[in-house]
């Protein structure tokens, strides 16, 4: 097993069912900030979307191309692209990745929510952007624009270059000892802040307490470039044909290299966990100690 990963090698299908043996290991690493690994799921695309295996049919404008869950529409794509293909494409993957997680962690599904499908064409490595917009640093995920109040972010990723490209990460340490060095310094969430930013639109809800200190610790830790160079970390390669899943908002991870990958996002509410103790909002209460969620 590569460090920092759960490898689930029995899991070679998107569907169900799944042993009580195997649920159980799942979500005990899940939720304890491990990547669940699946060396042998790969999602094979139709001989029709071939041709979308091309960075241009992104408009080089954002960094995906994605799919609205609610709207349906298509974003981020060429002018020329052919939308249909890739609105297939990405509805039959945001399908295929929802049943896996629903049979894999039946006691998520009441609470589990289907947001972006995102298809990433491009190569990672020798793109430039700032430091808090640069996914190659060691980051955790939280959404300046959308607020969670504790709610889990996961993300189910599947590598679908057509030879021998992986997609390289590197995965940190453990959020509790992340937090922990960073929480002291972070400045205090300020209430009149939250409001002024969901009074003038510029979040969806108001933040609470707990999404202004992980938009910190995810600020912090891209602006430290000692941490980056010196933080626990090991870097995982995922090949052509494979797919893994974690935690984002727990699971420390940078995307190095890699070209050709489709990614569905959930949110999930946390009274749906097996333990919610271990939840980045549980650790930060306990090290803050004082309630985050308001």
């Amino acid at each position: 097993m590569i460090s920092g990963t759960l490898e689930l090698r029995e899991i070679d299908r998107w569907s169900g069912p799944f042993s009580g043996e195997i649920r159980d290991r799942a979500v005990d690493a899940l939720e304890d900030g491990l990547v669940l690994y699946f060396p042998t799921l790969p999602f094979r695309l139709e001989e029709q979307e071939q041709c979308l295996l091309s960075p241009a049919v992104a408009n080089g404008k954002a960094k995906n191309v994605s799919l609205d869950p609610l709207s349906g529409s298509v974003k981020g794509a060429a002018p020329d692209a052919d939308r249909a293909r890739l609105h297939a494409m990405l509805e039959r993957f945001a399908a295929q990745a929802t049943q896996l997680v629903s049979e894999l962690f039946p006691a998520y599904v009441s609470g589990l929510e289907r947001a972006r499908t995102s298809y990433r064409p491009v190569e990672i490595e020798g793109r430039s952007y700032s430091a808090l917009k640069d996914d190659k640093l060691l980051h955790v995920d939280a959404f300046p624009s959308t607020p969670t109040h504790g709610r889990r972010i996961l993300r189910l990723f599947s590598n679908i270059a057509p030879a021998g490209h992986p997609r390289i990460w590197r995965v940190g340490e453990p959020f509790q000892d992340f937090a922990r060095k960073f929480l002291p310094s972070l400045p205090r969430p300020n209430p009149v802040t939250a409001w002024f930013f969901a009074a003038v639109g510029a979040t969806k809800t108001r933040r609470s307490a707990y999404d202004q200190l992980m938009l910190a610790l995810h600020d912090g830790a891209k602006r430290d470039a000692a941490y980056q160079k010196g933080a626990p970390q090991v870097e995982i390669d995922f090949p052509p044909g494979t797919t893994w899943l974690c935690y984002t908002d727990q699971v420390l991870h940078a995307a190095l290299a890699g070209q050709f990958a489709l990614e569905q996002t959930f949110h999930i509410e946390l009274d749906s966990m097996a333990d919610a103790a271990r939840s980045p909002l549980r650790v930060l209460e306990n090290l803050a100690g004082r309630s985050l969620a308001n």
